[in-house]
């Protein structure tokens, strides 16, 4: 007994190390990234800046774009969080425009929208950038379905909504970048608002269609 408590104790120090360890790396490599810039930062540059071995690097990432990357990967994360946060009795379509709202604020921190002007003004990382879009519509998916008791016959619709949803922000997101200073909360609602209302007139159109 003895014996697997000194265990466990041992996997939570490595685990905690590990994690610590990524962390290091990940806050010297932006740091460097929006200092000097993404393409003139080598994997040295983040490596002697968090006090690792280059190997070690290549344990915890396999290139610098995907230091970058591990911010989307955590969003991805957090909205799925705050989707199963969400009452179960809300209907789908709110509960995924509270969940998104609530993320895009949480990760609109300074350094949050420093990655994403980053991001922009590189054109190695905005061509893998549309990527995460297809993570987070298939996250995002398996979240609206697990608050449906993974009910089968409900994943189409779930799919369809995620589908459409991270849809609108990925326009909604190209259209934020041609409104410097613009509120992100204040515009996040304005796209939802016309998502809703776009889908609404074409539901209009097929009834309008069929009659």
């Amino acid at each position: 007994m003895a014996e697997s408590k000194r265990t466990q104790s041992t996997e939570g120090r490595r685990e905690r190390k590990r994690r610590q360890t990524r962390e290091r790396i990940e806050q010297a490599a932006m740091s460097l990234f929006l200092e000097r810039g993404f393409d003139v930062t080598t994997i040295e540059d983040i490596t002697e800046a968090a006090d690792i071995s280059k190997r070690s690097f290549f344990d915890y990432f396999p290139s610098k774009e995907d230091v970058v990357f591990a911010w989307q990967d955590s969003f991805a994360d957090r909205l799925t969080a705050a989707v199963a946060a969400r009452p179960a009795e809300e209907p789908s379509v709110k509960a995924v425009e509270a969940a998104i709202m609530a993320t895009l604020v949480a990760s609109a921190d300074e350094r949050g929208m420093a990655l994403h002007e980053l991001i922009r003004g590189t054109p190695a990382l905005k061509a893998r950038d549309q990527l995460k879009y297809a993570k987070l519509e298939q996250k995002l998916a398996e979240a609206l379905l697990q608050r449906k008791g993974n009910d089968a016959a409900e994943g189409p619709r779930m799919r369809i909504l995620a589908a459409i949803v991270i849809g609108a922000m990925r326009v909604g997101g190209e259209l934020w970048q041609q409104r410097p200073g613009a509120s992100l909360q204040d515009f996040a609602e304005e796209t939802f608002a016309e998502l809703w209302k776009t889908l609404a007139e074409f539901g209009d159109e097929v009834k309008s269609r069929r009659s």
